[in-house]
């Protein structure tokens, strides 16, 4: 039996320099448009008919921690400030599309489950079941500081809250509302049945939430859940509650131990294996020979800001590495921080001690896939074989490096099978799964039927 196609989402964020810093500066470059609405929404029309399952949205909710001592490095290269919310921008992606996934990052530090569940209920109403939510937990002082902590809460401690915090979004969306419970028979005058709509009561460490959930079951219910961590406590979330996990993987190779070992914890968590898919991250120089895309990736490295590839990079391991001689080690300190992104490093330095030279010259260059549209389904292909479900689509320019993949990659790889010629029907869970709903296997469903009332 031959393996699936492969499932691609788009990689972008509500600001100018997201990943490939620098690359904005390109004169075809138009991501300092993200303002604009109409940016987005040609952009999603672009990716809808490309058929990207997915528009994978990042976020953040504070600046990373300090470079050279303080956030002017931030502010003076876009480092993902101004940075605007890409929940307000769901709904009109989702009324200019018919198929295309809109995931949405968001943290559990940033909004209240309740208000979240909420919104994200409206969301899967409006796009007839078409959303999908990154899981973070945040992991910047800044974005602490600006909810009110003095700091960010330890790494496995963040963790911990994350479980308490999805419980809560899993009680709404599966258990508070039966099936049928909207009733609306004008001839009769009822509108909702009310032994069918429950208050969930949680009281927890973090929450105290009594429901019932205002809005009425969506297509999806829950939403397409996506998680990015690669640490231990991050791989346990995901093995527990993700769909999809977003891995930024250094090699095929690398990629097939982490899929095997969180596939395991899956297992153990009581899930089937497969209820898993892993989305690489790669970015791509498309030529119509090998010396065309060579000369496009030399040219993609001289528009590149390595101190801001340090800037960003450090922020997210909790470092202020502006002050350090290129040749210092930085895997040996311990941070609060992404430890995922230390486990990335050593895994693609793995003979010894990664250095910050190797930080810059990696970060920019991992994961960048360079050569003609053949070539470089060849490579797409061995991620595949690896146990890759999907590709994240990093961006060095929007819309260019979409409308490149789709013009001179995708026809390649339709021809060769690893990738859909046209959309499933139905929701995004049912393009990616063939169900609308989360399996009875998932921890959210023990609270299908959890709150019915009991007669007195």
């Amino acid at each position: 039996m031959s393996a699936p196609p492969l499932n691609f989402a788009a990689f972008v964020m509500n600001t100018t320099s997201h990943i490939l810093h620098g690359a904005w500066r390109a004169p075809e470059a138009q991501q300092h448009h993200f303002n604009d609405l109409d940016h987005w929404i040609g952009l999603a029309k672009l990716l809808e008919e490309a058929r990207f399952d997915f528009i994978f949205f990042a976020d953040v909710v504070g600046l990373y921690d300090d470079y050279q001592g303080d956030w002017k490095k931030f502010v003076d290269s876009g480092l993902q400030i101004p940075s605007n919310d890409p929940l307000v921008l769901a709904s009109a992606i989702a009324s200019h599309t018919e198929h295309l996934g809109i995931a949405i990052t968001s943290s559990i530090l940033q909004e209240h489950p309740f208000d979240f569940a909420r919104k994200i209920s409206t969301l899967d109403h409006l796009s007839k079941g078409r959303i999908a939510w990154n899981i973070v937990t945040s992991l910047s002082d800044n974005a602490w500081r600006n909810f009110g902590y003095d700091g960010i809460t330890k790494h496995d401690d963040r963790y911990a809250w994350a479980d308490e915090y999805v419980d809560v979004a899993y009680k709404l969306w599966e258990g508070s509302w039966d099936e049928g419970a909207l009733i609306q028979d004008k001839t009769g005058g009822l509108h909702g049945d009310y032994d069918r709509v429950h208050k969930i009561n949680h009281v927890g460490e973090h929450y105290r939430v009594e429901g019932p959930h205002l809005v009425s079951p969506s297509p999806q219910r829950t939403p397409v859940l996506f998680q990015a961590g690669s640490s231990p406590a991050g791989r346990r979330f995901a093995a527990r509650n993700a769909e999809a996990q977003f891995i930024l993987s250094p090699s095929p190779d690398a990629a097939r131990t982490l899929i095997a070992d969180t596939r395991r914890l899956a297992a153990e968590a009581g899930r089937q294996p497969t209820d898993l898919q892993f989305f690489q991250g790669l970015s791509f120089v498309i030529g119509s020979t090998e010396q065309e895309a060579a000369r496009k990736s030399r040219e993609l490295d001289e528009l590149i800001d390595p101190s801001t590839i340090i800037a960003h990079s450090a922020g997210g391991i909790g470092v202020d590495l502006g002050h350090y001689d290129l040749d210092t080690p930085i895997g040996q300190s311990h941070t609060e921080g992404s430890q995922s992104f230390l486990l990335w490093l050593r895994e693609a330095v793995p003979d010894r001690e990664p250095t910050v030279r190797d930080l810059a010259q990696l970060r920019s260059r991992t994961g960048r896939v360079v050569g003609t549209p053949d070539q470089i389904a060849d490579r797409l292909e061995q991620w595949r074989d690896a146990g890759v479900g999907g590709i994240n689509v990093i961006n060095a320019t929007i819309p260019g490096s979409y409308v490149d993949f789709a013009d001179h990659v995708l026809p390649v790889l339709r021809e060769r099978g690893l990738a859909k010629r046209e959309y499933a029907e139905g929701t995004s869970r049912a393009k990616l799964s063939g169900h609308d709903r989360l399996p009875e296997s998932h921890p959210a469903a023990r609270h299908r039927g959890a709150f019915a009332k009991v007669p007195a």
